[in-house]
Formats: structure tokens, sequence, C-alpha cells
């Protein structure tokens, strides 16, 4: 079992602030929508069947790419549901500037809101499945499942993601409007065999210590293994927006580590923390500390920026 596993899984929120089913409510749609408890529930069935059934057969040496591969169905169904309503909504727009106050035009254009709040509902529903299953995939194997592509909203607790390219370009664009609030993004590099309890509680402080910080803050990091994986998830915990610099190996082989590094300095981050190894003593480091980490911090400090090394608590 590893070590990940020994940390107390949060719990997924279930409470209902009665936004989704006062939305659903309000469609006139005379068949009635599965109530938003309804849908937590079965994302949670769906995945801890999945694990269930995988257990102690072959199929478990498949277990992250079956498990990810069903998370990852309902999101991109969230996804194509989600471009279906924009579709309805540029219709709307269409049909509003052209209306020429005809009965055909009016229904037309009631027609097209009502496909483009149904589209909003069912986006909502598929993306509160999918967080539903990706609380239970944690909770039962320690693993973070964020998405590959694209950004992904948050539900309730549930940290909101988003690419790095794409947090990089909405940077410059603020820098043409200086009125635009800006938030304030911390980034975050961890070695892979930083994945302790120890660890866990130490990267969560520094993390809670950041927020109460920059309220506002986002936090970027690569995804990596291990210690990245830990922040992900206090990130989840606390509603806190992600921001994912992906390591691109196909495109910058070993180099894609310190490329990813630079798309975290580029995003201009009021603090790095860095974890350039375990702070569990019962664990004997092999080799060097992490490079990544140690390659963020000293780029930080070239750039002028704050870093802060995570270390153990003082005796």
């Amino acid at each position: 079992m590893r070590s990940i596993q020994t940390l107390s899984a949060f719990a997924f929120s279930s409470k209902s602030d009665s936004a989704f089913d006062d939305l659903t409510a309000s469609l006139g749609d005379g068949r009635p929508h599965p109530a938003e408890e309804a849908l937590f529930q079965l994302g949670r069935a769906l995945m801890t069947e999945l694990l269930d059934v995988l257990a102690d057969t072959a199929l478990e040496d498949f277990q992250t790419v079956l498990g990810e591969a069903l998370i990852g169905a309902f999101h991109s169904a969230a996804g194509r549901i989600e471009r279906d309503a924009d579709r309805a909504r540029d219709a709307m727009r269409r049909l509003d500037r052209d209306f020429d106050g005809s009965e055909a035009a009016d229904v037309e254009l009631q027609e097209a809101t009502a496909r483009a709040r149904a589209g909003d509902a069912a986006t909502q529903a598929a993306e509160r499945i999918r967080d539903a299953a990706a609380e239970a995939w944690t909770a039962a194997t320690g693993e973070v499942w964020t998405a590959w592509r694209g950004s992904r909203r948050g539900s309730f607790l549930t940290a909101a993601q988003l690419e790095a390219r794409q947090a990089i370009r909405a940077l410059r664009e603020r820098r043409a409007d200086e009125a635009h609030h800006a938030g304030s993004v911390v980034a975050f590099r961890g070695a892979p065999t930083a994945d302790t309890a120890e660890d866990a509680a130490r990267i969560f402080d520094a993390l809670n210590w950041a927020l109460a910080e920059w309220p506002d803050m986002a936090l970027a990091t690569t995804g990596a293994k291990g210690a990245e994986k830990l922040a992900i998830r206090w990130a989840q915990q606390k509603g806190v927006t992600l921001i994912l610099a992906r390591a691109d190996f196909d495109a910058n082989g070993k180099a894609a580590p310190f490329k990813a590094n630079d798309e975290l300095i580029a995003l201009e981050p009021v603090c790095c923390l860095t974890l350039a190894g375990s702070l569990d003593g019962s664990r004997a480091e092999v080799g060097r500390p992490f490079g990544p980490a140690l390659n963020l911090g000293q780029k930080a400090m070239g750039q002028g920026l704050r870093h802060l090394a995570v270390r153990s608590r003082p005796h």
C-alpha cells in the first residue's frame, strides 16, 4: 500500500446549495430532472462498482487507465453538451439581433433559449457525476484525477482547472487592461518521492499559509506524481483554481520538466514553493534532490520572485 493512502480521505460535499435544482425546476420541462444528490450518488456508485469488479483480478494492473477513463468520459460528455449549448446561445444572439416581431421569430427565439438552458443543466449534471466519481477515485486510491486537455470548471469545493498556456495568455491580456482584476498565482514543485503523511502535512501547511497571504490565489504546478498530486488534492479541498503547466516530453524530451518551469515563471507567481525531497526521516532518499524543484527555486530567485522551500516542522 502506498504511503499516500494512509492519509484520511477528504469528504466530498454532497450538500446542495440548490443552484442546480433551482435551474432544473425553472426549465419548464414536463419530465423530472434527477436531484443533485442523485447525480452525486451515481458518480460515486459507478466508480465504486468499477473498483470492486477490478479488485484482485488480472485487470487490477490496468485500474488507473480504466478509472481515469470513466471520469474522463463524463468530462468529455460535459464538454460536448456545453458546446451544443453555446451554439444555441449563438443562435439566440442572432435571432435577437434580427428579431422582426413576428410570431415565427418569437417561437424560434424561445426554442433556442430552451435548448441553451437545457444544455446548461445537462452540462452541470455531467460535471457533478464526474466530480463525484473523481472524489470516490481519490478516496479509494489516493490518486488525483485532472483533465488531460483544456479547462475544467469546479463544482462546489472542486478546484477549477486551467492550462498554463491559457493562463499566460490571459495574463498578457490583463496587462492591456489595467482595470481588470488579476489574481495571485502561487507556484509549487515537489519531488515524486515526497508522498508520505509527513510530506502531506507540511505541503498543506505551506499552501494554507499561502492562501491566508493571498486569498485570491491560484495554484500552479505541473501535476507530477507525489508532492504535486498532494498539492492538487489540497486545491480541490479548498476550491482553489488550479493551473497546470504539464511537462511535454514528446516535444521537449528530457528538458520537459524544466520547460514546464519556464511556464510557471511566466505566470509571474507571487511566491514559488518547492520541496526537493521527502521530509519523512524514515525514508532514505536515493540519489540527488529533485532537480526540477531546485530549478524552479533558482529561476524564481533569478527573476526576483519570492521563493520558499518547504521544510520539516521545527522541533
